[in-house]
């Protein structure tokens, strides 16, 4: 059975965001990321289909929308066609 939600971390790591689940981690602990608008502070905040997820991307801001959920970290179209660019 399909997960309908995964956590941050994890999420960030599987869609090539993140080199490693660990750097994932850290970029939620600092506070900088948001999930429909709420601030997340941990890992284990969890993200679901039709989230919106913002963050700091270098000197831009990265906002996208979960369109699928991403079984495996897998190569990186594969990755891309699990999310949707909005800004």
């Amino acid at each position: 059975m399909p997960e309908t939600a995964l956590r941050i971390d994890k999420l960030l790591f599987l869609l090539r965001i993140a080199k490693s689940r660990n750097l994932a981690l850290s970029w939620a602990e600092s506070g900088f990321i948001r999930v429909n608008g709420r601030r997340i502070e941990k890992g284990s905040a969890t993200v679901g289909i039709g989230d919106v997820v913002t963050m700091p991307r270098g000197e831009a801001v990265l906002t996208f929308k979960l369109i699928i959920m991403p079984i495996r970290r897998g190569p990186a179209p594969e990755a891309k066609a699990c999310y949707q660019i909005l800004s």
